[in-house]
């Protein structure tokens, strides 16, 4: 039974190993699965998707409750933890599956989408110009079950070593405030 209180949020930020992991570790993140979204066939295999031939972008979807945390501090949260100004390419992810994306689920998500972004230009926060598209979302599908929980299970890999500790430890540094108490 779903909480009619929470509200759904869809990103893409490179591989969505990493962009679950940082999400998960959020006050008011209920609940965040990967997978994937923006392709032209159904239910895409992992292996169809790394190949960028679908369209797909690994992406997460994650339930909120808005009281708690809201849709604009998740986007904060978002932009700081991974670069939009690289246009399909996240550190050594290579290709569409691995863009930066923000996919709306109303009117309201796309607007404050469209005001971070122009709030973060006008700060000159990155020394590049934002790539991050902005969509309305489509259909959702999860990743095969290996795919979830992937950071928690799998600390000691180099990938998780490497690329996705930097990030946990930027949320850390960035919005201490917002981390749920067990890390």
């Amino acid at each position: 039974m779903q909480d009619k209180n929470l509200k759904k949020a869809t990103l893409a930020a490179g591989c969505f190993w990493c962009t679950e992991a940082v999400f998960q570790r959020l006050e008011g993140v209920e609940k965040v699965r990967s997978g994937f979204t923006g392709g032209t066939i159904k239910n895409p295999p992992y292996r169809e998707v790394i190949s960028g031939r679908t369209g797909h972008a690994e992406a997460i979807e994650l339930m909120f409750d808005p009281h708690r945390i809201n849709y604009r501090e998740l986007l904060l949260v978002f932009f700081a933890t991974h670069d939009p100004t690289t246009l399909n390419r996240q550190q050594n992810d290579v290709g569409t599956q691995y863009r930066s994306a923000i996919f709306y689920h109303d009117e309201e998500q796309k607007e404050v989408a469209e005001e971070v972004i122009r709030m973060l230009e006008a700060e000159n926060v990155f020394k590049d110009p934002i790539v991050t598209e902005v969509t309305e979302a489509s259909a959702f599908y999860e990743a095969e079950q290996e795919h979830q929980e992937f950071y928690n299970q799998h600390r000691q890999q180099p990938y998780c070593q490497f690329i996705i500790d930097p990030k946990i430890t930027k949320l850390k540094k960035l919005f201490s405030d917002k981390l749920k108490q067990k890390n």
